[in-house]
Formats: C-alpha cells, sequence, structure tokens
C-alpha cells in the first residue's frame, strides 16, 4: 500500500476554485482505483497552503492511475480547470507507507 501526500501552494484568493479543483480529483482518483482521503484547505494559519492525500494499493497501481490520468477525458478537464483558474502556484508530491501498529 502507498499513500500520496500532496502540498499544494495555492492562490489565496481563488480557495474555491481550489476546493472545486479538489472535488473533482477526489471523484477521480476512486474511479481509477485509488482510495481518497480528501483535500485539506486553510483554515487557521497560513491562507496559501492545502494538503491531499490518497492511497493506492502498490506503486505500480499509482503509476497505472497517473498513466492514465494523462488520457482520460476528465482527469484531462481538472488540470485545465486548475491551469486555467491558476488557483495552484505549485505542490509536492511524498510517498508514504501507512502504518497501522497493532490494533488489538
Amino acid at each position: 500500500m502507498i499513500t500520496i501526500h500532496l502540498r499544494y501552494e495555492i492562490d489565496a484568493a481563488k480557495v474555491d476554485d481550489f476546493r472545486e479543483y479538489g472535488r473533482q480529483w477526489i471523484r477521480l482518483v476512486e474511479k481509477l482505483g485509488g482510495i481518497h482521503h480528501g483535500y485539506f484547505l486553510p483554515s487557521e494559519g497560513d491562507s496559501d497552503e492545502a494538503f491531499a492525500l490518497f492511497t493506492f494499493d502498490s506503486l505500480a497501481a499509482y503509476e497505472q492511475y497517473r498513466v492514465t490520468a494523462t488520457t482520460d477525458a476528465e482527469c484531462l478537464a481538472a488540470y485545465r480547470f486548475a491551469d486555467e483558474s491558476g488557483c495552484i502556484r505549485r505542490y509536492e508530491r511524498r510517498f508514504l507507507t501507512p502504518e497501522f501498529g497493532d490494533r488489538a
């Protein structure tokens, strides 16, 4: 299992556009086989920082998602929306392995 952590630097004046972008991608990640854990938008603190977390069964499954997203019409529309709205200035991607410990 692999969890992807995205840190976004967003345009603070375009939080509503970023929120719409996030809504689109939650559905798209799930459509393409992942589990989306949500987008986390600014509340207190930095007004231009947001986060997202989603999980795939494996790095190979994530890589297939990335390939598919380059040709899927809905994914391309979501990329275009972010680009045209200018809501995202930059982002960083990290790969994490979840550890659930002993839940007994």
